[in-house]
């Protein structure tokens, strides 16, 4: 039997349906057993057949169908034995049909299959013990109750390989589950391999991708609100910070996995950078709860590179800020506003007044006035290039709202548009 961590055996209990007390096996004689063992060898022959002819492929199976006629074998014997002495015990010989269903992990599935062979099984000896069982005078009566024994028994046999099978299933999803978090740890970590990726990922039934993207959650959302996590993401749902891991290619998997909780997308990257794209993921994410950025389910990182560069040092940012804008700090209120405003509207569109109140749906004239204002205050500013490229970034990061005189922290009226799960592609 699979294992569960401890040493003991992981079980999924099922109840018998028929147990070796049952009044069914007291209704039948003793004798009836030794009537029947004299025809076994053909009768296992005649099931064999019979099997092979229903279910092709478990001919085809090996090692696999041999251990499954062989279990029909023993299942004859074991009846009889039961109708010998119906009070013996049999615990150690239910394990034999535990364990047929454990080929399943090791040669694909079978439990469909051998639950046929059992009803296969089931209907070959009821018409053989029926006529043996005629031809020795064996009351009508009694052959009705031994019907309904060879079926009752098919259910039991069935039900401890469905045990048996849920057991391994289980036990093999955790050793899975195990694997995908050393993997995880191994991606995101220092620099592994890539035969050692190769070997955790085969361990872990992850198909390694050469490009990854990592998402970042947010760690006061609700744990159960995230979705089963998809057989095609490695996940850290439990520590402080949980994030993923996924294909590139499996970005459109997002919306389904993370349904009412806020993500956001890292940069795709080579597998061995992944934890270049998580850090990313997470500074955007940072960004959308500090109010830098629109929220949204899903934001991508790749969709406010602006925002992120500008804000990567806040320290820098604020002095070239503070030095590009030095002519406004005389002014201030409203003023200073509608300034910088007007002046970030002109260096996006180098349009004229009447565009420029367009877009700040002003009065053209208000436009003149201020423009007149900014030429008195920059001068030739106003026409150095990198002069206005200096501006301009000074004025949108004052637009972000995150570094302002004060340096606080503040919602963004700059920062592009929602985030999607479409993330486009950056390789």
């Amino acid at each position: 039997m699979a294992d569960n961590g401890s040493g003991s055996p992981l079980r999924i209990p099922f109840d018998p349906l028929l147990s070796p007390n049952s009044d069914l096996w007291s209704q039948l004689p003793a004798g009836l057993a030794e009537v029947f063992r004299p025809g076994v060898p053909d009768l296992i022959e005649e099931i064999r057949t019979e099997i092979n002819r229903a279910i092709p492929a478990l001919a085809a199976r090996g090692g696999v169908g041999k251990a499954v006629t062989g279990g029909i074998q023993q299942a004859v014997l074991r009846f009889l034995d039961r109708l010998a002495d119906p009070a013996a015990a049999h615990d150690d010989r239910a394990e034999l049909f535990r364990e047929l269903a454990l080929h399943d992990l090791r040669d694909g599935p079978i439990l469909d299959v051998l639950q046929t062979a059992y009803r296969v099984g089931a209907r070959v000896a009821w018409r053989r013990l029926a006529k043996v069982g005629e031809d020795a005078g064996v009351p009508t009566e009694t052959l009705c109750v031994l019907a309904e024994a060879i079926f009752a028994y098919i259910d039991e046999l069935s039900a401890l390989s469905a045990e048996g099978h849920a057991s391994a299933r289980a036990a093999e999803i955790g050793a899975v589950e195990r694997g995908r978090g050393h993997l995880l740890a191994a991606v995101l970590g220092p620099a592994t391999s890539a035969k050692a990726l190769a070997r955790l990922a085969a361990a872990a039934r992850w198909p390694l991708p050469a490009w990854v993207v990592a998402v970042a959650l947010d760690p006061l959302d609700d744990p159960a609100e995230l979705s089963t996590v998809d057989i095609q993401v490695l996940a850290d749902l439990d520590g402080p910070r949980p994030c993923l891991v996924l294909a590139a290619d499996d970005r459109h998997l997002l919306d389904r996995l993370t349904p009412g909780r806020r993500a956001a997308v890292g940069p795709a990257v080579p597998i061995g950078a992944a934890a270049d794209s998580l850090r990313w993921a997470r500074r955007t994410l940072a960004l959308v709860l500090a109010g830098v950025l629109p929220a949204a389910p899903i934001t991508c990182f790749d969709q406010h590179l602006s925002v992120l560069w500008l804000t990567q040092d806040p320290v820098l940012a604020r002095d070239i800020a503070d030095r590009a804008l030095a002519p406004l700090a005389r002014v201030e209120g409203r003023k200073r506003t509608a300034l910088d405003e007007t002046l970030l509207a002109w260096l996006r569109t180098r349009r004229g007044a009447a565009e420029i109140a367009q877009v700040l749906d002003v009065h053209p004239q208000t436009v003149r006035y201020r423009l007149r204002q900014l030429d008195r205050l920059f001068g030739d500013r106003l026409r150095d290039p990198d002069q206005r490229f200096d501006l301009e970034v000074a004025l949108r990061v004052r637009a972000i709202g995150t570094i302002g005189a004060t340096g606080a922290a503040g919602p963004s009226s700059a920062a592009g548009p929602a985030g999607s799960p479409a993330c486009s592609p950056t390789r």
